[in-house]
């Protein structure tokens, strides 16, 4: 099967769509570094400022750059349209908060980012959009708990840190059964791993941040859709102003070139941290989408095409050893980023999670002592050194 056949990417888009070449004959798209664009007459500026006509007028609008970033994205990930933002969590937040108004009701997956969970809990409830979470892995209370009032499903799959899966055809079904938006964060598995889209999501949200910049250089997020959602979306970011900057989206959009071989070899390296972690005695639990130990593995495979960079897993001894193996790292970065080049491990129930109660953390697979790594394009046997020295060293400070 060729490329377009998985899930619609194309490795020849990312790499051939540019904006359209200046009189300079540029091979590689130039930076457009200018805050807004002269009209050729009067009329031009009235049609364009009416959406009469396509065309940039000011850059917190529109830019070249981060045009031709969203063209790639919406060929990659088959959808209609879409919009750049500053950040990831600006695209979770237009996404929903340009859609809900006071009295609608979102249904969303427990297990998702902990930014995600405080626009649930915190910034929607002042102004009357309410929420009910439910479970990935429990998919038969999703239709019990869709309320007169429900307007969107949101979900992460994989979740972030648990990398629980959820069937998205099914998703789709349930979505438009009840005439609902079904919105997913795609951010772990890019749209090289998995389309959405192609299942039934209505809306497809990225941090572009990780795994699409890569190398850990550029802040930047996406939301991706049908034309008719996008419109209110575009409205939304346009007159509230999480804006990409040109600059960004240059970088990222350069770096969607690469995709494609860079997540073939980070799901290839995780694959062999996970499983090498599965025959350590030491370890307790072990979590990778593309494991057979996996509860979802025959759905990660049928809708993802590898298991993504993403490893989380326990040693023994909980929460004390768990920071005792970080702090005994050699190589692998400790930070709470993801998605780079470099490995990186983080301990979700102190930084990315820390707002959510013990209770919360537990019901979303956060364990005290669970430990995500972001596995990089390092050569694996070096990654596992680096493991393996770092859980033998633990015991001596735990």
């Amino acid at each position: 099967m060729n490329e377009k056949d998985f899930n619609g990417y194309s490795e020849t888009d990312a790499i051939r769509t540019q904006a359209e070449r200046t009189d300079f004959r540029e091979h590689s798209v130039p930076l457009y570094l200018t805050s807004s664009f002269v009209f050729d007459d009067a009329e031009q500026a009235r049609a364009l400022f009416a959406d009469e006509v396509a065309g940039n007028i000011y850059t917190r609008f529109s830019n070249p750059n981060n045009t031709e970033f969203i063209q790639k994205l919406c060929l990659l990930e088959n959808t209609e349209d879409g919009i750049a933002t500053a950040s990831g969590m600006a695209a979770m937040y237009i996404s929903m908060a340009s859609l809900l108004k006071s009295g609608d009701h979102v249904l969303a997956s427990r297990s998702v980012f902990g930014s995600t969970h405080q626009i649930f809990n915190v910034i929607f409830p002042r102004v009357g959009i309410t929420h009910t979470y439910v479970d990935l892995d429990s998919p038969e209370t999703w239709e019990a708990n869709i309320l007169p009032n429900t307007k969107m499903i949101f979900v992460e799959t994989p979740s972030n840190p648990a990398l629980d899966i959820i069937d998205l055809e099914w998703l789709g079904k349930l979505a438009n059964k009840y005439k609902l938006i079904l919105n997913v964060d795609n951010c772990f598995a890019t749209p090289y791993l998995q389309n959405p889209a192609r299942w039934g999501a209505h809306l497809v949200t990225h941090s572009a941040t990780k795994w699409m910049d890569g190398q850990g250089r550029a802040i930047g997020g996406a939301v991706l859709g049908t034309k008719e959602l996008i419109k209110e979306v575009r409205f939304f970011a346009r007159h509230t102003g999480p804006s990409m900057s040109p600059f960004n989206a240059w970088i990222l959009s350069k770096s969607l070139e690469t995709l494609a071989v860079r997540m073939e070899r980070h799901c290839q390296n995780a694959l062999q941290l996970a499983t090498y972690l599965e025959t350590h005695n030491e370890v307790v639990k072990v979590k990778y989408p593309f494991l057979p130990s996996h509860p979802q593995h025959e759905l990660a495979k049928k809708q993802m095409r590898y298991g993504g960079g993403m490893v989380t897993f326990e040693i023994n001894g909980g929460i004390d050893r768990g920071r005792a193996f970080l702090n005994a790292l050699k190589m692998i970065s400790h930070s709470a980023n993801l998605g780079d080049t470099r490995s990186i491990a983080t301990h979700p129930a102190s930084t990315t999670h820390s707002k959510l109660t013990d209770a919360e953390r537990s019901a979303v697979g956060i364990t005290p002592g669970l430990i995500r790594v972001s596995v990089g394009l390092e050569e694996i046997k070096d990654i596992i050194a680096d493991v393996d020295q770092a859980i033998g060293n633990s015991l001596l400070f735990s």
